[in-house]
């Protein structure tokens, strides 16, 4: 039999999901697994689509381990910032250049 892809669903989904395919399921990070309900599973094992004997376990969990992630706020940030690396303000067209002070006008020579 294949295990079925559980990330995603919530924990009283994902216990029927295994539970009509004859598996069981085991939550290491969640010792009241059995009282789980609305939180959603974010990883498993074995992967979805692995061959595997009736009655297996599958493990679940519904935290991401240390530095796999997770945190944070995912919706899209505006505006981006620009692409090509540093930019410098440019001044506007059209616009005279600021004299060089005259010691480097000396040192440079006439243009």
């Amino acid at each position: 039999m294949r295990v079925p892809r559980l990330v995603g669903l919530m924990a009283v989904d994902a216990r029927e999901s295994a539970r009509t395919r004859g598996l069981s399921l085991e939550a290491p990070d969640r010792p009241d697994f059995h009282l789980t309900v609305v939180e959603y599973v974010v990883r498993q094992y074995p992967q979805p689509g692995t061959e595997v004997p009736r009655d297996s376990a599958v493990h679940v969990w519904f935290d991401f381990g240390e530095g796999d992630g997770g945190g944070g706020v995912r919706e899209p940030r505006g505006p981006a910032p620009p692409g090509g690396g540093l930019r410098r303000e440019l001044d506007e067209p059209g616009a005279p250049c600021p004299a060089a002070p005259r010691a480097a006008t000396a040192l440079l020579g006439p243009p």
